[in-house]
């Protein structure tokens, strides 16, 4: 269970991805985010580092895919790269969800 979920289905707004994670981290908040969609073109960011280790992060394989992205991705396990389904498994584990 955390207490902030955070879907990431556009291309904008990393930063303020980051100082949310960290503002909600350094309150002892426990977050997931799910890169979906454009989203994953965040994990191709050096700022993407950023996020490791205060969060939870997945990123949806099919989208990291169609967009021909490759490589590794800072704080992501091969299990990390999921479907749809581990989002909808964060919006049921959750006490808040955000969508940007």
């Amino acid at each position: 269970m955390a207490d902030l979920g955070i879907l990431v289905s556009s291309e904008k707004h990393l930063d303020y991805v980051i100082s949310l994670t960290e503002a909600a981290h350094a309150k002892g908040k426990t977050i997931q985010i799910f890169f979906s969609g454009y989203g994953v073109y965040h994990t191709q960011s050096p700022d993407f580092k950023k996020l490791v280790g205060k969060a939870k992060l997945s990123v949806c394989d099919v989208s990291f895919r169609a967009y021909e992205l490759s490589g590794d991705v800072p704080g992501v396990g091969f299990k990390d790269f999921a479907t749809q389904a581990r989002n909808a498994e964060m919006i049921e584990g959750c006490d808040r969800y955000l969508v940007l």
